[in-house]
Parts: C-alpha cells; structure tokens; sequence
C-alpha cells in the first residue's frame, strides 16, 4: 500500500494516485484518481477544484492508499465506490448485480424511439433487472409508466428496488424473483432485457476487471451464448399487449443468430447499433402487427 502523509493536499493525493495507476498502465488513471479521490475523502469536485489545498488528513490519507491499493489489484472504480452512473442517475450495486455500461443506453434510446407516448401509462417489464438501471431510467422517462423487475438474485432484487426508490420511482416499480417470464402474466407494452450472452468457453477469457469482479450468472449466456434468448424469445410473445415490442441488448457477433431466433418465434426484428457502430439492440414485435 502506498503511504499518503496526512498533510498531503487534495490535488497533491490526486497527482499521487494518477502517477500510481500510470505506472501499472492503467489508460483511464486520471479519471479513476479523481473518482477515487472525491470518493474517499466524500468530496465533490468542486470541492477538489475550490479547495484543492486542503490536507486530507489521517482518515482521508488511509482510505485514498486502500482505494489505490484495490484499484492496483485490479478490482473496477465501480465496485471500489460501490456505485455508477446511468442514463445520468446514480445506481448502487451489490455483489449480484453488473456495472451499468454505457453500451446499455443503446437499449434505452430504443425504447424511447419505438414511439410510444411520453405521457402514456406504459406497462413494462424489464427481464434480469440486475441494478435496475433499464427498468429505472425508462420510468424517469414516462412519468405515467409503471414497471416490474424480474431477477433470480435476491441480492440484485433488494439493490434494484433501492435505486428505484433513489431515483424517485419507487412507487411505479415492483420486483419479483423469476426466471425470466415464467411466472409472468400479460400484457405487457414493453419487455426489455440484458440477458447473459458470453459464450460459456470465453467468461474465463474476459478481462480480469470484468471476470473476477461481475457475477457469473450475468455473464454466462450457456455453450453458444444464447441460452437465456432462447427462453425469453418463447415466454414473451404471449405477454405483449398489441403494439408491444420485446428489446433484447445482444454481443457484437449475434445478430444473424438473434434475429433467426426471433423470426423462428413469430417476432420482425429490428436492430439498432451502439455508437461504436456494433449491433448492439434487436427490437421485435410479432410478425403480424409488423
């Protein structure tokens, strides 16, 4: 563990911890130090920009060289602090839930465009909620929606209806254990999903940050990665209001293998890339109202 004296300055800690994390080729040092740094001492940063000189003390000097120390080891700054941003809310997380990626948001501008009424009461179901960050986001979008999380984490479900009553939605959002649809009784206006798609054979492969740290049961998407589609492909349809769509977030090599799978279940797809230019969102409605 690296020693910070605690007369040590904010902005000097700061500099500390971004040549710390340099050094051991860390490309993202100098918005981990500062994220850790605010963290650590519960400062924001215009505390840090304002008054950047003030020493951070004994307390501070120890949590800022444990943040470090962890973050060395490689363990994520979201799960160092324990929470990330998404769709510009703060979201907690649990050891049974993912850290909300910006990829994801993909699926939430999806939805926005499927051109359902801001003011309408949407029902909406959102399979594997995790952190609940989908479910939650789209709620802040439709303030007259209502919602249901399903996950087979308790852990997750506790977390998920934490964040929806952080981010003011708690009483729109319930959350259920289920796997998937099963118990799930119609209709629905949207069902929305971030299932496990990794190939079980590559979850070893996945970066340290993300295999050690996420849980396996949000990664493992079964031998070919489309184990969870297959389940949620054949329980939807059913549960879809007319007009209804089911939006599913897939891996950047599954679209041919996504939409056989939703022709095969009476489903048009659509699909929507990130801004990286990958598929990132297959959007499906039944054949019919297509």
């Amino acid at each position: 563990m690296i020693a910070l004296p605690p007369e040590t300055s904010r902005v000097a800690a700061r500099a500390r911890v971004v040549d710390a994390l340099a050094a051991r080729g860390i490309e993202t040092a100098a918005l981990d130090a500062r994220i850790l740094v605010e963290e650590a001492l519960g400062i924001t940063a215009t505390d840090l920009a304002l008054r950047g000189d003030a020493p951070i003390g004994p307390e501070g000097a120890e949590r800022v060289a444990a943040f470090l120390a962890r973050r060395i080891a490689g363990e994520p700054v979201a799960r160092i602090i324990g929470a990330w941003e998404f769709w510009g809310l703060p979201f907690a997380l649990s050891p049974e839930t993912l850290v909300p990626r910006p990829d994801t948001e993909t699926l939430v501008e999806t939805a926005l465009g499927l051109g359902l009424r801001p003011d309408g009461a949407h029902r909406v179901a959102d399979l594997g909620t995790g952190s609940g960050c989908i479910l939650v986001a789209l709620l802040t979008e439709w303030p007259r929606a209502r919602g249901l999380g399903l996950d087979r984490s308790l852990g997750a479900l506790r977390t998920a209806r934490a964040n929806a009553r952080r981010n003011g939605v708690g009483d729109r959002a319930a959350f259920a254990a289920g796997d998937w649809a099963a118990a799930l009784a119609g209709p629905f206006d949207l069902v929305v999903a971030n299932p496990p798609y990794i190939a079980s054979a590559v979850v070893d492969e996945l970066s340290g940050e993300v295999r050690d740290h996420d849980p396996r049961l949000a990664l493992d998407g079964g031998p070919d990665g489309l184990d969870a589609y297959r389940t949620i492909l054949a329980q939807v349809p059913p549960l879809l209001a007319p007009g209804g769509h089911l939006l599913v977030e897939i891996g950047y090599d599954q679209e041919a293998a996504l939409c056989g799978l939703a022709e095969a279940n009476g489903l048009s797809p659509r699909v929507r890339r990130d801004l990286a230019g990958h598929p990132r969102v297959v959007a499906m409605a039944p054949s019919r109202e297509s």
